[in-house]
């Protein structure tokens, strides 16, 4: 019933920019859970940027003046403006919600994924 889609993804040079998607379904985007991460070669998932309780957006120092995300409620859209990109970014990355069940049980939902390289 949930389901997350990204797109975007692609090949780049260093300093180039690319905005990923991650289209929603099954969900109110504006009130999600919502998040961007991603799993670089030989290396663990990790958190890039994400959406506070309160509307707010965070993000992981190696990003923080270069990403940017956003929502389009309306195109039931989250967006990842990724700009000076460098070739550390280069990994899949990923859109993840949590979905709520019931107070105290809800479950991470996560797209399929859209590859970013940056070469150099």
């Amino acid at each position: 019933q949930v389901q997350l889609v990204e797109s975007g993804g692609g090949l780049v040079q260093a300093g180039e920019s690319l905005r990923l998607s991650c289209e929603v379904s099954g969900i109110i985007l504006r009130i999600s859970t919502m998040g961007w991460y991603r799993q670089a070669p030989g290396k663990q998932r990790e958190l890039v940027a994400a959406f506070t309780s309160d509307g707010n957006t965070n993000y992981a120092d190696s990003v923080k003046g270069r990403f940017t995300t956003s929502k389009d409620n309306a195109k039931n859209t989250m967006y990842l403006q990724m700009n000076s990109l460098k070739p550390a970014d280069t990994a899949v990355y990923y859109c993840h919600t949590k979905r709520v069940v019931r107070v105290g049980v809800e479950y991470d939902v996560w797209g399929q994924g859209t590859q970013v390289t940056v070469s150099s």
